[in-house]
């Protein structure tokens, strides 16, 4: 049997007897019709009938915009649709898209996708679960895009002047356009923020706007998104996955790229720098890999080029921000922020934050660095702000929006408060302090009526917002048909110096079904394609203006080196070769299981209670009655399921796996593609189970096997990545360190269980056997002695060899020669002292004497490996100690000359 180990799903060839015009093709529009005339999405109020169709006319013909995508899926058919949606599922799996759901759901974030597959940890923190995308894309016509990045730019260009005068000038509020509270009441005003200013024209650096359409075909703004707006970097990875599970239909529209945004992103990372900065280092700020975005954070950070670092990567020193970085400290200036500006910093803003960057709003005032988007910008997502933006934009602009909202009305002015309250049963009502919306249908009499005298007491503090409404297109998601689902999208700008460049497309959303829509709940992602326009447009229409580069070049950065990283790297190597170990020694544990199951009357058969009682040693877990061998055999397929599958398990080869996708996402901008690939597949083949076998023994040993199997496979292809993917800097050799460290731990272990003990000459051949092939060693040994069993020949093989790659010996010289190579070493520290000790004491033993038996054991050999195995986790202890401990106590905030003197 050939094992594919990991590789990419193949693109789906369309299905040449599924033509269109065949029944086939004509069966999927028929449904998709069928669908929309028997139950429209939403029934809006008022507006005289069902929702838009993006995909079919009023007459039931497709859009021309949708032409080659219903040739498309025609020719493929049902059955090729359905594979369709298998290769994107599989692309998705293998790039590590995935996505947190935390309750409840932050306005912050993109729209929350559902959270079935998330795996929550017995403390509460949740494993991402996948990341769901419609393998249909959205398509967005030339004429409507032109209409959509009109609109956009402006509303950015609005936003942004509000921004600058309510932190400024203030002339919104005192001329009285917007009343005051309705500023101060949100918190998304930030007090401390008052006087600070980003370098270069526009205070609003990125900006994120959900759009859908309404029934008469208008754009309408369902959100702005101004905090820190999450969901560039799952659009970006969208495309990638879209493009390349649909590769015909992506040749045939050759939508307009969204790529180039990146780069219009990056210049203006660089552009905002203080103008001090020769040669800016930029950085991407995250909250770290709980966050619901953690992949989006990571993956915009990896097309970048920019570092992906956490609060515990910064430190503020003489009134400027640094980065830790190869045991150095490199100066920052500027800052992409993914944390909320409440959390920034724990001196100046929420005390109880471990997020931020103590000092960050001194050095902010100073002007030190740059931080995008700018503290405080989350005052424009207030439901105050949105209510009075037309009148805004006049005032401060003399312009008229030309993306409109749904109707707000504010329960500070009578007659909108006289409409609010009569009809608080079909209106999003949102508290003007911040907090989720109430959707007036989903509320019963009772709790309209507590609602209806809660905004009687305090009129001024609600505001109320018509349904939102959303078009349908055609989804490929979690039907064996086409079917229409809801949908919107968000659409992205950033600042340039002549003003904001759009996101070519945008991140597509299909919605959850009945209310749940209104707060933006959703059940798939979608990749937006813009149209080209045709050549005669073309011709016509001038090229937009380009913004020349940044006359500033930023430095180039390397990896990301402080304590936090290099902690996650040492540990992504260690549980790599945990893995790799414990699939060695449950897959021939479980082989000598089967062989000695039913013949255990044989000598060899005592091989299997000490196979198990190394996996309880070595992990520290109960393998069965306290030492009682037919006791153990009895419980040994448990056992081995256990060890296999139970994350909550020690030692397990799914706590092992799960840690290592921990570790790995934790620096993943650092992490090649093919990581993911290598991850995905091992994650399928071992996380997806739970602790407690089947019911049928078949099925149970097929798992384990395949399980064991395909995490071999996959750990080998990670070390080949490292190998031959990974640059050799301070991170790699962490990791290098990490995993000889683990290996030698785990083999003192594995020896110590199986070959102290002295037994009849066919157990200590089997044993001997086993414990070779666990180790990886068992063909040259079997070169070397011609089948002899001999403790000493196994001690020079797999203790003393150098030249093995498995041996103990190999694992301390490269730990010696990689432990010089670090910034602090200075050939007397006591890693270094530790590591020469134990390679010395090797050098000088005689394989021989190992054999010496006293009381039926080999008590030179068991010391050796006790003493061996301790000195690996001292040495272990040393160097998180030392390279990768976080600094204690408060760092000094100003210069020497402003330190003051407290007596």
């Amino acid at each position: 049997m050939v094992l594919r180990v990991n590789g990419p799903p193949e693109p789906i060839p369309a299905q040449p007897s599924d033509a269109i015009g065949s029944p086939g093709a004509e069966d999927l529009l028929a449904q998709y019709r069928a669908a929309r005339a028997q139950a429209p999405l939403f029934d809006v109020r008022g507006a005289g009938g069902s929702d838009y169709d993006e995909f079919v006319d009023p007459s039931g013909h497709v859009r021309p915009a949708w032409r080659e995508l219903a040739e498309c899926v025609g020719e493929r058919g049902g059955y090729g649709l359905e594979r369709l949606r298998s290769v994107v599922r599989g692309l998705v799996d293998n790039d590590g898209i995935s996505f947190v759901q935390v309750e409840p759901p932050s306005s912050r974030t993109v729209p929350g996708q559902r959270s079935d597959d998330a795996v929550t940890h017995r403390d509460g923190t949740q494993v991402p679960g996948p990341w769901h995308l419609d393998a249909l894309p959205l398509l967005i016509s030339a004429a409507d895009w032109d209409t959509l990045e009109s609109g956009l730019v402006q509303r950015s260009r609005v936003l942004d002047a509000v921004l600058a005068d309510l932190y400024g000038a203030r002339q919104s509020i005192t001329s009285g356009v917007l009343p005051p509270q309705l500023v101060f009441a949100h918190p998304g005003y930030v007090r401390a923020a008052r006087g600070i200013q980003v370098p270069g024209r526009h205070q609003l650096f990125m900006h994120g706007c959900d759009v859908s359409r309404a029934p008469s075909g208008e754009f309408l703004v369902n959100g702005d998104w101004t905090q820190a707006p999450s969901g560039a970097g799952y659009a970006l990875a969208d495309r990638r996955v879209v493009a390349h599970a649909f590769p015909d239909l992506y040749e045939r529209i050759s939508p307009r790229p969204a790529s180039p945004w990146a780069q219009a992103l990056r210049l203006a990372l660089i552009d905002a720098a203080p103008e001090s900065a020769e040669q800016p280092v930029v950085v991407v700020l995250s909250p770290g890999i709980h966050s619901e975005t953690a992949f989006d954070q990571a993956y915009l950070a990896s097309v970048l080029g920019f570092p992906l670092v956490e609060s515990a990567d910064l430190v503020v020193r003489d009134g400027t921000l640094w980065m830790r970085s190869l045991g150095t400290l490199k100066r920052v200036d500027v800052v992409l922020r993914r944390v909320d500006a409440a959390f920034a910093d724990p001196l100046d803003l929420r005390a109880d934050s471990r997020l931020g960057v103590v000092g960050l709003v001194e050095v902010l005032r100073r002007g030190a660095v740059s931080v995008v988007n700018t503290l405080g910008s989350g005052i424009l997502e207030s439901p105050g702000v949105q209510r009075f933006l037309p009148e805004l934009a006049e005032r401060l602009l003399g312009e008229t929006l030309q993306l409109n909202a749904a109707p707000m009305y504010w329960g500070g002015i009578d007659v909108e408060r006289s409409h609010l309250l009569a009809h608080l049963d079909s209106l999003l009502v949102r508290p003007v302090g911040g907090g989720d919306p109430l959707v007036g249908p989903a509320l019963s009499t009772a709790q309209l009526d507590e609602l209806a005298g809660r905004i009687g007491a305090n009129p001024w503090q609600w505001i109320g917002q018509d349904l939102p409404q959303f078009a349908s297109a055609p989804t490929g998601h979690g039907s064996t048909a086409l079917s229409p689902g809801s949908t919107g999208m968000r659409l992205f700008t950033v600042a340039q110096r002549g003003g904001y460049a759009p996101m070519v497309g945008g991140l597509g959303y299909v919605l959850a079904p009945g209310n749940a829509a209104y707060q933006m709940n959703t059940v798939a992602a979608k990749d937006v394609w813009v149209r080209t326009p045709s050549r005669a447009v073309a011709e016509r229409t001038p090229a937009p203006a380009v913004d020349l580069p940044p006359a500033i070049t930023p430095s180039p950065t390397r990896a990301v080196s402080s304590p936090r990283v290099l902690s996650d790297l040492f540990w992504l190597g260690r549980y790599s070769e945990r893995a790799e170990s414990m699939a060695r020694l449950l897959t021939v544990t479980r082989e000598r299981y089967h062989e000695f199951r039913y013949r255990q009357d044989m000598p060899g058969s005592e091989c299997v209670p000490v196979l198990l009682a190394a996996l309880g040693r070595i992990t520290g877990t109960d393998t069965g009655a306290a030492g009682d061998d037919a006791e153990m055999i009895a419980i040994a397929p448990t056992t081995m399921w256990a060890l296999t599958a139970d994350r909550h398990r020690a030692g397990s080869l799914a706590q092992s796996v799960e840690r290592l996708g921990l570790a790995a996402r934790s620096v993943r901008d650092q992490m090649s593609n093919d990581t993911w690939m290598v991850l995905a597949g091992v994650d399928r083949a071992v996380m997806h189970f739970s602790g407690v076998p089947p019911e049928s023994n078949a099925e149970g040993e097929g798992y384990l096997a395949a399980a064991h199997s395909q995490t071999l496979a996959g750990m080998l292809a990670l070390s080949g990545v490292a190998a031959e993917s990974m640059v050799r800097d301070v991170g790699w050799t962490l990791m290098d360190i990490g995993k000889r460290i683990e290996r030698g731990i785990w083999l003192t272990a594995l020896m110590r269980a199986t070959l102290t003990a002295v037994r009849s000459p066919g157990a200590e051949q089997t044993i001997t056997e086993s414990t070779l092939v666990a180790c990886e060693s068992s063909v040259i040994y079997r070169r070397r002695t011609l089948g002899k069993v001999s403790v000493a020949a196994v001690a020079d093989l797999v203790l003393f060899d150098e030249e093995n790659p498995r041996s103990l010996a190999y694992q301390f010289e490269r730990l010696r020669v990689a432990i010089k190579t670090l910034p602090s070493s200075s050939g007397s520290t006591r890693p270094e002292r530790l590591i020469e000790e134990v390679g010395a004491r090797l050098r000088r033993l005689d394989p021989a004497d190992l054999e010496e038996v006293t009381d039926g054991r080999r008590a030179e050999l068991e010391g050796l490996l006790t003493s061996i195995h301790a000195d690996l986790r001292e040495l272990s202890r040393v160097i998180t100690a030392t390279h990768l401990s976080l600094p204690g106590g408060m760092q000094p905030l100003w210069g020497p000359d402003e330190r003051r003197v407290v007596s």
